[in-house]
């Protein structure tokens, strides 16, 4: 019976893997996943499993980053507008430069005095999932059960929990809602070992494998040629093809997030923006995730968290915690939360610097408003209780054997997750 089970498993892993999407073909169906963990935040649309019979959701844990945002400097936009600029006055511009040219000027228009803040749609993608959890577990916010909320001290992650907090008061002015912006969460919220800011400066670490993986370099002649007419000009404002071409890459990937209907993609091929894409999740994968590049640094800092985790399940267990708890952060954050946590496609460790974007592609793991949510059952007839994950609001799976999918017994699901917490416990 379990060789049959297993080669049936093995059977579907084969289908699902000869049918998967490269990163190039996902990227060329959707440009804006090419903006990696800037792409905007996509409401699920497929439908949940419905829950044991017998069972009753009685806690929600939640942790989620900030929503969509600008830049995180105004420089950012305005580097390449300048550049821009120059080229016009030095007539270097083609006919499609001008356009572009004319098209940043009206980006400008909105980015100008933004850099590093929440943008309006960051705040409508948290009352999103904010009145989706409502509507999933409406009793669970009827003022009876404690809603605890906690942001980082960032200005974009506290706006993030208030637009998420607001749309609960919102749909029950009677929740017992308590949120905090604080210095005194930052040690599980935003969570990070010497070790890993020590590797993370060091200039023979982590960062020069990503570096070497960079220097493969990028063909950014069409791309230029189709902007600047005039080659000269490249020597004169001090900036390289390249440059100019990341540079307007950075600006394209971030407009999904504004206001604005100013569009850059189509100024890339296809290809050009996966290239330019698999830098960013190069380094965010060494950064964030389980490479082995960072030495476990990344999960080692994310211990405090997903201990914070354990305690807050194990109070509602109890009958001593909250109803619902609600945590902000970063992407930073939430990466090696959901790769220590073993999410599905989330824990990749591979050492192969051209072949991470095979198994790990950050606009999946942490596109802007991610969020990893934890929900748990109590039976109505037993002791028993149960759990599911969410992760962007859609069921998946961890490594853990179950005979309820996509559920599991929450004392199974305990001492897999206090088993990750020995395991990448900090070694300093």
């Amino acid at each position: 019976m379990k060789k049959t089970l297993f080669t049936i498993i093995s059977l579907l892993l084969c289908i699902t893997n000869a049918t998967a999407q490269t990163a190039l073909e996902e990227i060329t169906a959707d440009p804006g996943r090419s903006g990696g963990v800037y792409y905007a935040y996509q409401a699920p649309t497929a439908t949940q499993t419905p829950q044991p019979k017998g069972y009753k959701a009685f806690y929600i844990s939640h942790y989620g980053r900030h929503g969509s945002r600008y830049m995180l400097s105004d420089e950012d936009y305005r580097r390449p507008l300048n550049a821009l600029r120059m080229a016009n006055e030095m007539n270097a511009l083609t006919d499609k430069g001008r356009d572009v040219l004319r098209r940043m000027e009206e980006v400008w228009l909105e980015a100008e005095y933004h850099g590093d803040e929440l943008a309006p749609l960051g705040k409508r993608q948290h009352r999103g999932i904010a009145e989706r959890m409502y509507a999933a577990y409406p009793h669970l916010f009827n003022g009876g059960g404690r809603i605890t909320a906690r942001s980082t001290t960032s200005m974009r992650v506290a706006l993030s929990m208030v637009a998420f907090c607001e749309r609960l008061k919102e749909l029950n002015p009677k929740v017992n809602l308590d949120w905090e912006t604080s210095r005194a969460n930052m040690s599980y919220l935003n969570s990070h070992t010497k070790r890993y800011d020590d590797l993370k400066r060091n200039p023979q670490g982590w960062t020069k494998d990503h570096n070497r993986f960079c220097a493969r370099g990028i063909d950014a002649s069409r791309f230029t040629s189709a902007l600047i007419s005039d080659t000269a000009f490249y020597r004169k404002a001090r900036i390289f093809p390249n440059m100019l071409m990341n540079q307007l890459f950075d600006v394209a990937i971030d407009l999904q997030d504004m206001e604005t209907t100013v569009d850059l993609f189509d100024i890339f091929t296809p290809d050009e923006l996966y290239q330019c894409w698999l830098n960013g999740n190069s380094w965010f994968y060494h950064c964030d995730a389980d490479s082995p590049y960072n030495q476990g640094t990344a999960l080692e800092s994310c211990v405090p968290l997903l201990q914070n985790i354990i305690d807050g399940a194990d109070a509602a267990v109890r009958g001593e915690g909250d109803a619902v708890t609600l945590r902000f952060g970063h992407d930073g954050n939430i990466i090696p939360l959901a790769s220590i946590m073993r999410l599905k496609n989330c824990d990749s460790n591979e050492s192969d610097l051209f072949k991470v974007d095979q198994q790990w592609r950050n606009y999946y793991v942490s596109p802007m408003a991610a969020n990893i949510q934890m929900i748990m059952y109590r039976s109505k007839k037993s002791d028993d209780i149960i759990v599911k994950f969410l992760h962007n609001e859609v069921e998946t799976t961890i490594p853990v054997a179950t005979d309820i999918a996509p559920y599991y017994h929450w004392n199974d699901v305990r001492a897999f997750l206090l088993s990750q917490v020995s395991k990448h416990a900090p070694k300093e």
